[in-house]
């Protein structure tokens, strides 16, 4: 291998005080026992604190469910409702391809969904429905109806499902590289809501239909399914999206742009309010506004949210391909990794090669190897940009210990899948001739890798 150039060589080193330059890992720092650290901050009781809250809402809103449904109502309902859950799921995660998440996240990001936002919904618009009934001048319960379901649900709704997003981003802002992960833990969240709102309409349908003995193709369960899970199950996912794209927007602005980051939250909670809004409102008052809604506005705007998630996607493999050139210089990543991993293709390939080879460890190894450098990839484009994270020098470190301890089984396999798929650029074979914007930017690692 070449030898590592030094900082110099690529022009002045960085004035960013955390831009310093990463060490190579040490074997022996690696393996020494790390500092013992204060009880609430240990990972393994924030875990349980944040579970057991959500298995107490869940409790709560099962036994609410249950009294709303019955036994056999809300096991027919749990089981209808649960059709849809696992193509809207997989549809977020193949979203989530080029970064994706830890899973303990998404796991919370639907719990809170089904369990605690739905339990707030739930006791916040029942006490709304008798308000409006005393409260309220209504005339009608069709203009009551109106009042519940087209202004204080979405409000009462929206806001629950998103303090779920608000939470992970004041704790969790290494979650938020850009739109795509605000859309995909938004959209995860809304789909465990509209799940145990399925079970709670589903399941009263059914015993409506129990009770009145309805059944075949008009009977009211059938009505409800095919409009809540054949027509729109991605109608919560969508509501809640758009409060998640302002969060990703907002993790994406400079740290000077401070109203800017507490007013794209609040624009896209807004926005989420208003199709709810519509959406319900439609519903209420007739079959032909229901449809009109659907193909104007819901459709469209699925459509639309699809393509810029798309589009999005295909920003951070650019990313990645641009930021990561700079590593290989610095003698931490061998000439083909850049191309390589700006491939969602070329990615599956090396994962492939990994287990054919060595077992599965080694396909968790390469898939270890590669959502280090990813991220390592969007830590440095969000300095390059202006606002690079307060401790920008410790996780760069930290991801690339991280891609140093699976190197050895990953570079061989991400190397071949660059040269089985996708012909090495010029520069790949020729470091000297790489270009300057590709070395100039903030800040220019450095360092001996072992």
């Amino acid at each position: 291998m070449a030898r590592p150039r030094e900082p110099e060589e690529f022009g002045p080193r960085p004035v960013y005080e955390d831009a310093r330059r990463p060490e190579p890992p040490d074997p022996a720092a690696l393996a020494a026992a790390p500092a013992r650290k204060r009880f609430w901050r240990r990972r393994g009781v924030r875990i349980a604190a944040v579970a057991t809250v959500l298995a107490l809402a869940g409790l709560a809103i099962l036994g609410l469910v249950w009294s709303e449904t019955g036994t056999h109502g809300m096991l027919v309902g749990g089981g209808l409702a649960l059709l849809p859950v696992p193509l809207l799921i997989a549809g977020f995660l193949w979203l989530d391809r080029v970064a994706p998440g830890p899973w303990r996240y998404r796991i919370f990001a639907f719990a809170w969904g089904a369990f605690a936002s739905t339990l707030v919904a739930m006791l916040a618009n029942t006490f709304a429905a008798r308000w409006i009934a005393t409260g309220l001048p209504t005339e009608s319960s069709r203009e009551a109806d109106l009042w519940g379901m087209a202004v204080v649900a979405p409000v009462v709704e929206e806001t629950a499902k998103a303090a779920a997003i608000l939470l992970l981003f004041l704790f969790r802002r290494h979650l938020f590289a850009g739109l795509v992960d605000g859309l995909v833990l938004a959209g995860i969240v809304g789909t465990g809501f509209a799940f145990t709102e399925n079970i709670l309409y589903l399941g009263r349908a059914y015993e409506d239909d129990q009770a009145f003995g309805d059944a075949g193709p008009m009977a009211t369960v059938t009505v409800t399914f095919v409009a809540r899970v054949v027509f729109s199950p991605f109608a919560h996912p969508l509501f809640t999206a758009m409060a998640g794209i302002g969060f990703g927007l907002a993790a994406m602005t400079l740290a000077r742009q401070r109203v800017r980051r507490v007013l794209l939250p609040v624009a896209g909670l807004l926005l989420a309010m208003a199709l709810h809004s519509l959406w319900n409102g439609s519903a209420v008052m007739n079959g032909l506004a229901f449809l009109g809604a659907y193909a104007v506005v819901m459709a469209p705007v699925f459509g639309l949210l699809v393509w810029l998630a798309v589009w999005s996607r295909g920003g951070k493999l650019r990313t990645i391909r641009d930021q990561l050139p700079a590593y290989v210089h610095a003698g931490w990543l061998v000439p083909a990794e850049p191309v390589a991993l700006s491939s969602l293709r070329t990615r599956k390939l090396a994962r492939t090669l990994a287990r054919h080879a060595q077992g599965d460890e080694a396909r968790r190894a390469v898939a270890d190897y590669t959502r280090s450098a990813t991220t390592l990839a969007l830590l440095r484009e969000q300095a390059t940009r202006g606002r690079p994270a307060k401790d920008y020098a410790a996780r760069e470190r930290a991801l690339l210990t991280t891609m140093w301890q699976n190197k050895a089984i990953a570079q061989p396999a991400l190397t071949r899948a660059a040269y089985t798929t996708t012909p090495p650029r010029p520069w790949s074979e020729h470091p000297g001739t790489a270009q300057p914007q590709q070395l100039t930017p903030f800040p220019v690692p450095g360092g001996r890798p072992a």
